[in-house]
């Protein structure tokens, strides 16, 4: 089964304390979701593999530790971890970038895939899957199964806001997959809303209803 992480740094959870709160607007919203992204990203590539390397510093040779040469992609989930994206790759810029765009079907309510882009050196590569709410799970679970029959064989789901009930979900049916969350909420309401959670993030993040 796959390790759900909920980080409580003091910094993550102060920011993530006026994400929620409404009176919070779309400009301050989004400089926050990103900088909340940052060091959750700072957090989650904590196992990054290191490599020795000698350098020549202004006094003598030295060893010193560089990254390991590790591929690393970030995929976020349309439209609302657009949000998030820019934050992880101030860290990490060498990143490459996918994207999968899901949409909820009104009949059957279950995400259809509609759209996927994603690095061509798919199989060499950790992907870092983002969206900021994990609610029912249904879009989560179909992001990781759009990624893993186009060859994907590592990756971990980051969000800030999570329910138990997302969480179980995904790690019923990916328990291969980490999980990498900034709070883990109550529960959800009868309209599939986190609570207490922080409204609709993509609209919130875009100034939409």
């Amino acid at each position: 089964m796959g390790k759900v992480y909920v980080f409580d740094h003091p910094l993550i959870q102060h920011k993530l304390t006026y994400i929620r709160d409404v009176k919070t607007g779309t400009k301050e919203f989004r400089e926050l979701v990103d900088e909340v992204s940052t060091l959750m990203a700072f957090e989650i590539t904590r196992d990054l593999p290191l490599q020795d390397i000698e350098v020549q510093t202004p006094v003598q040779q030295a060893s010193a530790k560089v990254l390991a040469g590790k591929k690393l992609g970030v995929v976020p989930i349309l439209r609302a971890g657009l949000g998030m994206v820019d934050g992880i790759l101030k860290l990490i810029p060498a990143a490459k970038v996918g994207h999968i765009g899901l949409y909820r079907d009104p009949k059957t309510l279950t995400p259809v895939e509609y759209y996927v882009k994603l690095p061509s050196d798919i199989e060499e590569r950790d992907f870092i899957l983002v969206d900021p709410m994990l609610a029912t799970g249904g879009s989560a679970v179909e992001a990781v199964n759009s990624l893993k029959k186009r060859g994907a064989n590592s990756i971990r789901f980051m969000c800030l806001i999570a329910a138990p009930e997302g969480v179980e979900v995904l790690q019923e049916a990916h328990p291969d997959v980490d999980i990498y969350i900034a709070a883990l909420d109550e529960k959800l309401n009868e309209k599939g809303y986190i609570v207490p959670g922080l409204g609709d993030a993509g609209d919130r993040l875009y100034g939409t209803k």
